[in-house]
């Protein structure tokens, strides 16, 4: 979707919003959630403070449930260990057949959101006769599965 530039202007959209901005793409770092867990951890001192000014005492369930969310958004933050053109080389390297092209997206897996690299291989032949996708932790960059077949839309 382009949004026309003097729209784009006028309303002010970020620069990583707006399509027509060329360049490489990164994938932000998953420290952002760090600040999140601030805000909330801000939002129970605030609700503590305003309990000791008279608020009813039941309010300290909401303290409970900002510090449970903050400390969650903290335990989330994982950096990135390696990026996306790694992972685009660890899953080469796995394969038994030569990589041509080939697509990296990061996913999330259990209740802390840990990142992983989902990386889908082609083989290099035209049209590809094999596929694979490899899911690499993108913390560590352990390759944490490989699975390959023959393409079915192959010839």
């Amino acid at each position: 979707m382009e949004i026309p530039e003097e729209v784009a202007r006028a309303e002010g959209v970020p620069e990583d919003l707006d399509s027509s901005v060329l360049g490489p793409f990164t994938v932000p770092s998953l420290t952002r959630r760090r600040r999140a867990g601030l805000f909330y951890l801000g939002g129970a001192v605030l609700v503590a403070l305003a309990i000791a000014a008279g608020l009813p005492a039941r309010m300290w369930i909401v303290v409970g449930l900002l510090v449970v969310i903050g400390a969650y958004h903290f335990l989330a933050a994982f950096e990135l260990g390696i990026r996306e053109k790694e992972a685009l080389s660890i899953a080469n390297q796995q394969t038994e057949f030569p990589v041509g092209h080939a697509s990296a997206a990061l996913g999330f897996v259990g209740w802390r959101s840990r990142p992983v690299w989902n990386v889908l291989v082609f083989s290099a032949d035209e049209p590809p006769t094999e596929r694979g996708l490899v899911r690499i932790n993108a913390v560590s960059g352990k390759v944490e599965d490989v699975y390959v077949e023959t393409n079915p839309e192959g010839p």
